[in-house]
């Protein structure tokens, strides 16, 4: 499949913190971001789930969703994603009715299976030390679709495992739903890949995360897609890492704090606030930590001037088949600029637009 068309483009948040930025001023930042997008016609913004990371404030993505709705007009907002074994799914069924009832027909459940942190948050979460919230994830799925439908979905309660069910009981995430958000399963894997096929539901590859597997991934899901109530066709989308500027250099200087955030995360160090331009260029000469995986980096992150951003954005689009791309953008700060605003990541959208 191939296409030349310019894609859409949404957007991907995880609410970057930099050092010595409080969380309530990177939130900020992240909803003036989400307005701008807005504004400049992006078709989504999504906020990731990640728990305990000195550089991520993006730890609940319905409160952020609702947020981000109040301050939008026209963009759809929700999940990329709720990491589903984390929670229980007709909370996050009722969250995501509420938010529904809030943005009638702006509302996306991205819905993903990592978990988004390590093993004791995890055990925070949701209070279990076992793998079967992991294990039931495709029942859990069935659980949400159908609890966010206007007909509701009718449960049959287990006491204890391996007991006889007991009567359906009927269970509605919002009273009297007129509408739903749409649904969407993320991923980076086959499995991921084969299960939204299997619920006939529209996939998101994270591309921002790995790369790869991903023609494997995509061509998988449109081979085996079953044509259902959700969708008649095949639909997906792909998310990328993108730092735009006015000039390359400019780029590849906004691109290493993040570079260098993630060689900690690759290499197992401990995680900081997110550097900012200068603290990054001083720290690099130094430790040279990202150095070894730059060009890496850039082969599979979009980094560099405007024009050239778009175009490669346009010939990844095409030559996955994919009519949507969805940017995560990570040009850090410099110094001097706001703690309270990302004039880097604000430029990077514009510059896509053109």
């Amino acid at each position: 499949m191939n296409t030349t068309a310019s894609p859409a483009l949404s957007v991907l948040d995880l609410v970057p913190v930099r050092a010595g930025q409080s969380s309530a001023q990177a939130v900020a930042a992240s909803l003036d971001l989400a307005a701008r997008a807005d504004d400049l016609g992006f078709r989504r913004y999504w906020f990731a789930e990640h728990h305990n990371m000195p550089a991520v404030a993006s730890t609940t993505p319905p409160v952020l969703a609702a947020a981000a709705a109040a301050r939008t007009s026209r963009i759809r907002v929700g999940s990329g994603g709720v990491m589903l074994p984390n929670h229980a799914p007709l909370v996050v069924a009722e969250q995501f009715a509420a938010l529904e009832a809030i943005a009638p027909g702006r509302i996306d459940l991205g819905i993903g299976r990592a978990p988004g942190s390590d093993p004791v948050i995890t055990q925070l979460l949701r209070m279990t030390g076992t793998t079967s919230d992991v294990d039931r994830f495709p029942d859990h799925i069935r659980d949400i679709l159908g609890l966010v439908s206007p007909e509701g979905s009718q449960v049959r309660l287990v006491s204890r495992p391996g007991a006889a069910t007991g009567e359906p009981y009927a269970v509605h995430a919002t009273p009297a739903a007129t509408s739903t958000p749409d649904v969407w399963l993320l991923g980076s894997s086959d499995y991921s890949a084969a299960l939204a096929a299997a619920f006939g539901l529209p996939y998101v590859f994270a591309n921002h995360f790995s790369g790869e597997g991903l023609e494997r991934a995509l061509d998988l899901y449109r081979t085996q897609f079953t044509p259902g109530e959700h969708l008649d066709a095949p639909r997906t989308f792909v998310t990328a890492n993108v730092v735009a500027a006015p000039s390359e250099a400019e780029a590849e200087a906004r691109m290493l704090p993040q570079a260098r955030m993630m060689a900690r995360l690759r290499g197992g160090r401990p995680l900081v606030a997110l550097e900012t331009v200068e603290q990054a260029a001083e720290a690099e000469a130094h430790d040279r930590l990202a150095t070894a995986m730059l060009d890496g980096l850039r082969a599979r992150w979009f980094v560099g001037a405007g024009d050239d951003v778009r175009g490669r954005l346009a010939s990844f689009a095409g030559q996955h088949g994919v009519d949507e791309v969805m940017v995560s953008p990570v040009a850090a700060p410099y110094d001097a600029e706001p703690l309270d605003a990302a004039p880097g990541r604000v430029q990077t959208l514009e510059l896509l637009v053109g």
